[in-house]
């Protein structure tokens, strides 16, 4: 009796089911920010007033924009603070977000984990190369691909971030700073973003002068069964 499981097609067949299973598991993995966050004294919701505005004017008046801004005028609501015209808001909100062009990644299995980058300390694309602390030390990541382990694997990786400033309309004091940074293997900014402004509002303000490790739950993912 022939055993149809040897056959090369079924093979085929096995090894792309479970390179998709891979890739699921990949997405699937929690969404792991670094904020940190600085503030004087921000009023209680009460009487108070903003407007999510642009703090690079490129940005300004375009869709992409304010579909990130919504989000983040969503979370100042879910506080207790009423939108309003910037003219008429006792707090302007300035939201920017960006991410890197990436860098490629080579390394071998052999040498074990492959700590690619720090964001607390290297080369920013925004502020340029500075050292950036955090209580919990840098962190770093690998890439390993047990499916294919020649020996030597190659990635890119992406540096994404969200900065929020708040500042007292009436005067222009600052009264709340923020930054959330990732390292990601993807550059979609409609899967970063999102994410980032979550973690920027957990725990919301936050200790001032502290960065502290948000982890986000995985975004939901339909599997398709491969046959």
């Amino acid at each position: 009796m022939e055993n149809n499981w040897l056959k090369p097609g079924r093979l085929l067949k096995m090894g792309a089911a479970g390179l998709l299973l891979l890739a699921v598991a990949a997405c699937a993995a929690p969404f792991k920010a670094d904020v940190s966050r600085f503030q004087s004294q921000l009023p209680a919701p009460q009487g108070q007033t903003f407007a999510v505005v642009a703090e690079d004017p490129a940005l300004a008046g375009g869709l992409e924009f304010a579909e990130y801004a919504h989000l983040v005028e969503g979370q100042m609501e879910k506080l207790g603070y009423q939108q309003a015209q910037p003219q008429d808001a006792t707090m302007i909100v300035r939201f920017d977000y960006g991410v890197d062009n990436g860098r490629d990644r080579i390394r071998s299995s052999s040498m074990g984990r492959d700590p690619f980058y720090s964001p607390w300390y290297g080369y920013h694309p925004y502020w340029g190369y500075r050292p950036y602390y955090s209580r919990y030390g840098a962190w770093n990541y690998g890439w390993y691909d047990p499916w294919f382990d020649s020996g030597v694997e190659s990635y890119t990786v992406y540096t994404s971030d969200i900065e929020l400033r708040i500042d007292r309309a009436v005067d222009g004091e600052r009264l709340f700073e923020g930054r959330a940074e990732a390292v990601s293997t993807s550059n979609r900014l409609q899967y970063l973003v999102p994410n980032l402004v979550e973690a920027m509002f957990t725990d919301f303000p936050g200790r001032s002068g502290e960065t502290v490790r948000i982890t986000i739950a995985p975004e939901k993912t339909t599997v398709k069964q491969v046959k």
